[in-house]
């Protein structure tokens, strides 16, 4: 008999969960003016939120801790830290920061100005905010494949490289200063980017002379895509596969509260000293001293042995195991779900679960209202609303997709955990018959509004 997989891991500590009872979710959900960004954390039984900062460290990141250097300058968590990150990508230039939008924030000081174009795959909601803040303009490159959810194309995370030279033909160079590609792509539903698409990136950005840089916040998961679905790579390790993947990137930005396991921090590293010496000066300003960064050495050392546990394969097969686990579960229930399953989330099609909720009243927020409703379970809408309006009309913009979006902690719900999710998901799924009608907003900010929106019902 084949021996079954298990987690590697044994769980030394738990947490207690609330159970509530539906009248009471039903209150909490309307005070939060359907938002649940705006519940507390005692309001929720399983939180599939997102994934960031919220996953189960190890013996050995709170070992790690303990042994923390807090000098202000020169810690030698700074450099513990530094050597496995070049150990990891090769980039010899690195400082910390306290969170991934943090590092892009540096990153966009040297590299962004007005007016700029910024040709990307579906940037994630943070990065694109901060672009737009800075009044630059991202612009969507993705492959089409990502927009047809139930074909199984293996890497729909892909730059459409016609797309890109396209626009890197017809603009002129200063008003195009770098390329960013999110591995994976949060926002196509997790989906990785394969080794031959980051070559050819490569390829055209030497051509037309602009940076190419990496926001690598699943950047593991991303390796272990391009290990299991893409030629050529089966034999080689996750690490080989991660040092060539940061071969072709002039940089990174990432935040280390995914794929490190890791509860705070983050880091921005460069291949060039000149651009690493421009991009310190506003660390300084922004997050700290260059070997600290606004992130305490003890911190710097959880994040560096949680860099190590985040690439470690079996971790990885069995994180991918979970994942595959919840989206097969649902599909088993008829639910629609975005296909092949992404590195850190399942997406659930929310048009095509209620079909009777138009478009303009949000009907990925009705279901993630809906799903917490009925058993606690806390998601995020990928939708309109995180879309947010169009900076200079000010309409709401409609993506292609209304995803909600089930992001798995790592290292902190079982599978029992995911069984309950998909039976929750299901009941909704019986009674969407009778689901027909969504909210307007009441109350938002200008940028990044999904955060502290409050909603009404139409």
């Amino acid at each position: 008999m084949k021996l079954p997989l298990f987690e590697p891991y044994k769980i030394k500590m738990t947490e207690p969960v609330y159970t509530s009872s539906r009248e009471e979710r039903e209150k909490w959900i309307k005070d939060a003016s359907f938002n649940v960004y705006n519940l507390t954390s005692e309001q929720v039984t399983i939180d599939l939120l997102t994934d960031t900062g919220c996953g189960a460290m190890s013996d050995r990141q709170w070992s790690a801790l303990m042994k923390g250097d807090e000098s202000f300058a020169g810690s030698s968590s700074f450099y513990n830290l530094k050597k496995v990150i070049t150990e990891l990508t090769g980039f010899e230039w690195v400082f910390p920061a306290h969170q991934g939008p943090a590092a892009d924030n540096i990153l966009f000081s040297v590299m962004i100005k007005e007016g700029d174009i910024v040709p990307g795959n579906s940037l994630f909601d943070t990065t694109r905010g901060l672009l737009e803040f800075r009044k630059a303009i991202p612009v969507d490159c993705t492959v089409k494949e990502a927009n047809d959810l139930y074909s199984w194309f293996p890497f729909k995370g892909n730059i459409d490289h016609t797309r890109l030279e396209d626009i890197l033909r017809n603009n002129p160079d200063e008003k195009i200063s770098c390329i960013i590609i999110t591995v994976t792509n949060n926002s196509a539903g997790g989906q990785p980017v394969s080794m031959e698409n980051l070559r050819a990136v490569r390829g055209l950005a030497d051509k037309y002379r602009v940076k190419f840089f990496l926001n690598s916040a699943r950047f593991a998961e991303n390796a272990w895509f391009i290990k299991t679905r893409e030629s050529g790579y089966a034999e080689k390790s996750i690490r080989e596969i991660l040092l060539e993947m940061f071969s072709y990137a002039d940089g990174m930005t990432m935040s280390a509260r995914e794929d490190s396991i890791m509860n705070t921090g983050g880091f921005t590293a460069f291949r060039d000293e000149e651009l690493y010496r421009k991009a310190v000066r506003f660390n300084t300003v922004y997050e700290g001293f260059a070997t600290n960064g606004g992130i305490p050495g003890r911190d710097m050392n959880a994040l560096a042995q949680g860099l190590y546990e985040g690439t470690d394969p079996e971790y990885l097969r069995s994180r991918m195991s979970q994942i595959s686990f919840l989206g097969s579960k649902l599909k088993e229930y008829g639910i629609p779900v975005a296909e092949p399953f992404g590195g850190h989330a399942i997406y659930i099609d929310a048009e095509r679960f209620l079909p009777m909720v138009p478009k303009e009243e949000f009907p990925a927020q009705v279901l993630v209202s809906e799903i917490y409703i009925e058993g606690g379970v806390r998601t995020s809408e990928v939708g309109a609303l995180m879309a947010d309006r169009n900076p200079l009309t000010r309409e709401n913009r409609y993506p292609v997709n209304e995803f909600v979006r089930l992001a798995i902690p790592r290292r902190v719900y079982s599978d029992n955990h995911m069984g309950y999710v998909a039976a929750v998901v299901k009941n909704v799924f019986n009674r969407k018959g009778t689901i027909n009608k969504g909210f307007r907003i009441k109350k938002e900010e200008p940028f990044l509004r999904y955060f502290t929106l409050e909603l009404e019902s139409v």
